[in-house]
């Protein structure tokens, strides 16, 4: 097909589906689920119309973007109140639960997979310990989950993206022998360097921009059109400036985005609605690209070790240490096991996978595939578990 039709086909199945999303979005399937699935039967392994050949480049970029657009909007929806009442959930998740999966991932990774190095499973742990705030939306989004939990997966997933990449830049650095990152203080120095400047341009920006904002507003230099445009923009620019300084991108849009929701006050939906659908978008649209380009290709390569080790990381991996970081919270243990359900894995561990081979590690096309695998299983397990689960969860509540 030539570029154009490529283009009509995309464009008309992106306003097929805008016109029956809610209902979707209310079933068992999820609009991820559609798009690569769409994005699966379009590309080379059926109709052909796509050639499959796209970049990773273009798939990391997409990604990043869908996840500076999501990680802003949601921390600016983030109700703060619940949060600074309910504080313990996320952190205990973040300072123990977090390191106890990339542990954990670890050790089966070495144990399972003798082809990779040691520093090779500590990376492959670190990567599919990051959560995915766009594939949670359906939960985060949902009233039927008490808010409590709601806001402590947000800013888990919000957050441990940005935490993850200095302890794989660790991992990575120690494999290729850089002497960069070869002390053993690295991992504190680089997780600094990227909380420190991430928050600093995340603050920095949201606080600019909300000022300038409502003063050009006020003044009327800015129409109602172009107010819709502004918090998209910042949203990019905040993850933008910081990877260019050498912060977390990640950690840069939440942090900024938080601001800017607490800054605006009620103002705060209205502003983001248009950055709401855009991110949506570019979400949906990246998950078509990932069906076309990335699941033909890897389908046929997957070992039972590695749909082994995929389940485990979506399951014991997870849950196991975020059960035990719970301990003494006076959590159900219901509550406990749908916080540790709910870690999709998806956007940010497909970015990691692309800087892993990016670094031409030996064993990243195996580390690759089974990043690849996880992605596609948890695609899958939780978009058909998001609003079962969730009314369950809703029930139990009522009923107690």
């Amino acid at each position: 097909m030539e570029l154009h039709e490529q283009l009509a086909v995309i464009a008309l199945f992106v306003f097929a589906y805008s016109l029956v999303a809610k209902r979707v979005e209310q079933s068992w399937v999820s609009g991820p689920m559609v798009f690569v699935t769409a994005g699966f039967l379009m590309g080379p392994a059926a109709l052909g119309w796509f050639s499959g050949e796209e970049s990773r480049h273009t798939l990391r970029f997409l990604a990043d973007l869908t996840l500076a657009l999501f990680l802003f909007n949601d921390s600016a929806n983030a109700n703060l109140r619940t949060l600074k009442r309910y504080y313990g959930l996320p952190a205990r998740m973040l300072l123990i639960g977090l390191p106890g999966a990339v542990l954990l991932g670890f050790l089966a990774a070495f144990v399972m997979f003798d082809a990779l190095s040691l520093y090779e499973a500590a990376a492959l742990g670190a990567m599919l310990a990051a959560t995915d705030a766009a594939l949670g939306k359906a939960v985060v989004t949902n009233p039927a989950v008490p808010s409590r939990l709601r806001e402590g997966l947000n800013v888990e997933s919000g957050l441990n993206d940005g935490l993850c990449v200095p302890i794989l830049l660790l991992f990575v650095g120690l494999e290729v022998g850089s002497e960069a990152h070869a002390g053993g203080g690295a991992v504190l120095h680089l997780l600094a360097e990227e909380l420190g400047i991430g928050t600093l341009v995340g603050v920095s920006l949201a606080a600019v921009g909300v000022w300038l904002f409502r003063t050009c507003w006020d003044r009327g230099w800015m129409s109602s059109v172009w107010g819709q445009i502004t918090s998209a923009a910042l949203a990019i620019g905040c993850f933008s400036v910081a990877q260019s300084l050498g912060g977390s991108g990640y950690i840069a849009a939440f942090v900024g985005g938080m601001l800017f929701g607490h800054l605006a006050g009620e103002e705060t939906h209205e502003v983001l609605h248009s950055s709401e659908g855009m991110a949506e978008t570019l979400a949906l649209l990246t998950w078509m690209l990932f069906g076309m380009a990335v699941v033909w290709q890897v389908i046929g390569q997957v070992t039972w070790e590695v749909f082994v080790y995929a389940l485990l990381s979506l399951t014991v991996v997870r849950m196991l240490p975020v059960w035990l970081s719970l301990a003494g919270t006076g959590e159900s243990n219901a509550n406990k096991l749908f916080l540790g359900w709910f870690g999709p894995r998806g956007l940010a561990s497909i970015v990691f996978a692309v800087m892993v081979l990016d670094a031409g590690l030996p064993g990243a096309e195996l580390m690759n595939l089974v990043v690849l695998c996880t992605v596609f299983l948890s695609l899958v397990a939780h978009g058909m578990t998001a609003n079962p689960l969730a009314r369950r969860i809703s029930a139990s509540r009522q009923g107690s």
